[in-house]
């Protein structure tokens, strides 16, 4: 086992705060950690992550009084249109990824452990239950450009995103509630912004917000395709050879932030960065040889992910708490 001192210097940036009675300060209006309208918290790039030291000159997260993920399920969406394209083995290793997080509940060995020390407003601690309802292959052709990025010649806005999110679970018969969350991946080559100045790549990776629709409420995770341009989004190490490596890893970023922060009004620290934003880019030990590196091995299988902040420790973890 050795630590990537490397990663571990990339820290984070991004989260989000909900106007309201907190215990901690919010982030002022010029940190980037605060959010655009009603997004929640990013996963910055890497050339956007600029706060070195792991996260900890925020100190602990603290309680705001939102509601969390006592469980969770989530459902995954590959948006790939006529004429764009994922790689090989794209959607199985991410399904994969899911039912893997899913197999090894309540065990202490992963990341996800980390969240069960934070609990809801009537003291109900956070389980490690996650449950993987299913996929979708979406081959809806894209709309129009609602925004414009710097590095796909489409792009697609939040609004474009929630309104397919809400299309895709409708079909499927999925369920919005307050325990479910909708992961939305993207081809290869397509952008997204949720600002003029906040677009995939340049700005960020991915992110995780909400919307309310028919009546329900929707938990969701906007995933650019990471590859799209690996020196903002690769963290580098391809431990089963495929770029759902690099996008894996954000994943389990939005995922855990929902889980404790699912509303943007829950679990945050005195700048309003959550449990992932504080540990963004950085991966601690790691085994394996250079370019196939992992630090965590759920339900058998190897990832290469970050770690999560833990208040037990404060610190970055990648097991227990």
């Amino acid at each position: 086992m050795r630590s990537v001192l490397g990663y571990a210097a990339l820290a984070c940036v991004a989260a989000a705060v909900l106007a309201g009675a907190a215990i901690a300060d919010p982030p002022s209006p010029g940190n980037p950690a605060g959010r655009s309208g009603d997004i929640l918290g990013i996963v910055p790039s890497v050339a956007a992550s600029h706060n070195a030291g792991g996260g900890g000159s925020g100190g602990n997260l603290v309680y705001h009084g939102g509601p969390v993920e006592l469980t969770n399920k989530v459902y995954a969406i590959y948006w790939v249109p006529p004429g764009y394209s994922v790689s090989a083995k794209y959607e199985s290793l991410i399904n994969r990824f899911f039912g893997d997080v899913a197999a090894d509940n309540g065990k202490t060995s992963n990341v996800y452990y980390a969240s069960t020390q934070y609990y809801n407003g009537s003291g109900q601690h956070i389980a490690y239950s996650s449950s993987f309802g299913g996929s979708a292959l979406d081959a809806d052709p894209l709309p129009a450009s609602g925004c414009s990025d710097s590095y796909t010649s489409v792009c697609l806005s939040d609004a474009q995103i929630r309104s397919e999110v809400a299309k895709v679970a409708a079909a499927n018969g999925w369920a919005a509630n307050g325990t479910t969350e909708f992961f939305m991946f993207t081809a290869k080559g397509i952008g997204s912004c949720y600002s003029s100045s906040s677009c995939a790549f340049s700005s960020y990776c991915a992110y995780h917000s909400n919307f309310s629709s028919g009546g329900s409420t929707y938990l969701y995770a906007n995933m650019p395709y990471a590859d799209t341009v690996p020196s903002a989004c690769d963290a580098g190490q391809h431990p089963n050879g495929d770029d759902a490596d690099a996008t894996i890893n954000v994943t389990s970023h939005e995922h855990n932030e929902t889980i404790t922060d699912e509303l943007g009004n829950a679990w945050y620290d005195r700048r309003g960065y959550e449990d992932g934003d504080k540990c963004a880019w950085n991966f601690g030990a790691v085994s394996g040889p250079s370019g196939a590196e992992y630090n965590q091995t759920i339900n058998g299988n190897h990832y290469f992910l970050q770690q999560e902040w833990s208040n037990a420790s404060s610190r970055c973890v990648l097991q227990g708490t």
